[in-house]
């Protein structure tokens, strides 16, 4: 199962973000002064799916950031917090469930021509191109590591019925299958096809079995004495 959706570990976008807006950040008001800070909130709705296979943020779905960023000699360090709506599917009943996911943020973007910059391979550092910083790659790595990969609708989630596949939260206390022994299964058949009328005076003989050896005679000698 993939642990993220269209995501490799700190990605670089070769063609960069275009302009501020939604995850993507303009830093130029910074002027690259080391200690100089400004404060990000908004609400950001154009993006991808942002999570795991059976639990993300939807695409579009409203995201909140909380964000400050300050300059610092090597680029520009972001922290803060992003939260938004998550929707899953249970891993134990497979219903679809509606929860909430945040995460903090801790992250360097370097400068083009910093030292981190050249002295660092593409997926080991998150770089800023033209004074713009694009979180999305940032935010999809830690909400991957924040969701569970198998999650639950709820703590106690007691799944599906492994006869029927009824999921448990609506079968009732009640709920429950009759399940033979198979060690006991061959009796129970020979129960059903051994022969007998039912009545415990009549024991086991059928009504159309042959008399045996024993009562023949004895209706032999009724005959002779009666003669």
């Amino acid at each position: 199962m993939s642990a993220r959706s269209g995501s490799s570990a700190r990605p670089h976008k070769t063609n960069g973000p275009v302009s501020e807006a939604g995850f993507v950040l303009d830093v130029r008001s910074l002027g690259r002064r080391p200690g100089t800070m400004r404060d990000v909130r908004r609400t950001a709705t154009d993006h991808g799916r942002l999570g795991l296979d059976l639990i993300a943020i939807p695409a579009d779905a409203a995201v909140e950031l909380d964000l400050q960023l300050q300059a610092v000699s090597e680029g520009v360090l972001v922290t803060g917090t992003v939260s938004g709506p998550t929707v899953g599917e249970c891993s134990r009943c497979l219903e679809s469930f509606d929860d909430q996911v945040g995460i903090r943020l801790t992250e360097l973007f370097a400068y083009p021509d910093s030292t981190t910059e050249q002295t660092t391979e593409d997926g080991e550092v998150y770089r800023m191109e033209d004074d713009l910083i694009d979180l999305e790659p940032v935010i999809l790595d830690a909400i991957g590591l924040e969701l569970p990969l198998q999650p639950l609708c709820a703590p106690d989630c007691a799944g599906l019925c492994p006869e029927c596949g009824v999921r448990m939260a609506i079968a009732g206390p009640d709920h429950g299958h009759e399940i033979l022994d198979p060690r006991w299964a061959k009796l129970a058949n020979f129960a059903v096809d051994a022969p007998g009328t039912g009545d415990p005076a009549e024991g086991s003989t059928h009504p159309d079995q042959p008399a045996s050896a024993a009562d023949s005679a004895a209706v032999v000698s009724e005959n002779q004495e009666e003669k």
